[in-house]
């Protein structure tokens, strides 16, 4: 199956825009199931500025906080807050692992066939950068964890004040919020693949897949923001197959899948909520613990 460069585009704009409006649904049901509803522009908007701060931060830690920010301005309470991203990282992440395993269990064989040998080739040749990176992943990744934990002045000690309203939820949030966490990982998960279906040649979808897979979700442990520099090598160095030259394929998939969230979360925070607002929350979220 080959697509036409337009039609591949088009339908990775879309698959962004309904991830973006199924996370946004997603935060809103959890919110109003806790008794905090907020406007579904609101919640689109407090998804957006996750994304430009998990993009632009080292591991994506700083996506999460910018959300609780958002939320904070918003006027929902902090507990509120702290449950319903608590509730969806316990819904996104089994629906995560067990997509990737489904992948690996699936397609892994077709992978290594078509794309391991040239990716170990490649990774042979460039060990000392992948032992640089692995000694920096390090380095940043305790730094990362001690500045979250400092930043919400550690909320695993405080878990049990959360309680309350955690038992508080209705479950049909929690039913509502499977689809739409499938949305978000498979259809991110595709953006990879529909770009190359544009290439007169391109591997086989199965090994698109699985490539695609592991380098979105490598982000989270890089040390570069958005896994800038080692992601862009590996996919380059055939880490979902061979792509031809690849480079603009590369700088769409980029695009797509970082930088259109990026910079739409900062260009919709600066123009609903302003600079000096956006500081104030920011400093509130550095100074705030789960409330008893």
């Amino acid at each position: 199956m080959v697509l036409r460069p337009a039609e591949a585009h088009l339908l990775c704009a879309a698959i962004v825009m309904l991830d973006l409006l199924a996370r946004a649904c997603r935060i809103r049901w959890y919110l109003t199931g806790l008794g905090h509803p907020i406007p579904l522009s609101r919640a689109f908007l407090i998804n957006s500025w996750g994304d430009a701060a998990a993009g632009l931060s080292p591991m994506r830690f700083g996506g999460e906080a910018a959300r609780l920010g958002g939320m904070l301005y918003a006027g929902v309470p902090a507990t509120a807050a702290f449950v319903a991203l608590a509730v969806e990282v316990l819904v996104a992440y089994p629906l995560v692992i067990g997509f990737g395993g489904w992948l690996i269990w699936r397609y892994a064989p077709d992978w290594w066939v078509q794309a391991g040998p040239d990716f170990a080739r490649h990774l042979r040749e460039a060990w000392p950068l992948a032992a640089v990176v692995l000694a920096v992943t390090v380095l940043v990744g305790a730094v990362a964890w001690r500045w979250k934990a400092v930043a919400v002045r550690e909320p695993g000690r405080s878990l049990h004040r959360l309680k309350p309203a955690w038992r508080s939820m209705p479950r049909w949030p929690v039913v509502l919020g499977v689809p739409t966490s499938l949305i978000n990982v498979v259809g991110r998960t595709l953006l990879l693949p529909v770009l190359a279906l544009s290439l007169a040649e391109h591997p086989p979808v199965g090994v698109l897949l699985v490539g695609s897979f592991v380098l979105l979700y490598s982000q989270l442990m890089l040390p570069t923001p958005a896994g800038a520099g080692v992601v862009d090598l590996a996919l380059l160095g055939g880490a979902a197959g061979h792509l031809g030259n690849g480079a603009g394929l590369l700088v769409a998939w980029r695009f797509y899948s970082v930088g259109a969230g990026a910079l739409l979360g900062v260009v919709l925070a600066l123009h609903l909520v302003g600079l000096r607002p956006l500081l104030r929350a920011v400093r509130r979220v550095a100074g705030r613990s789960p409330p008893g």
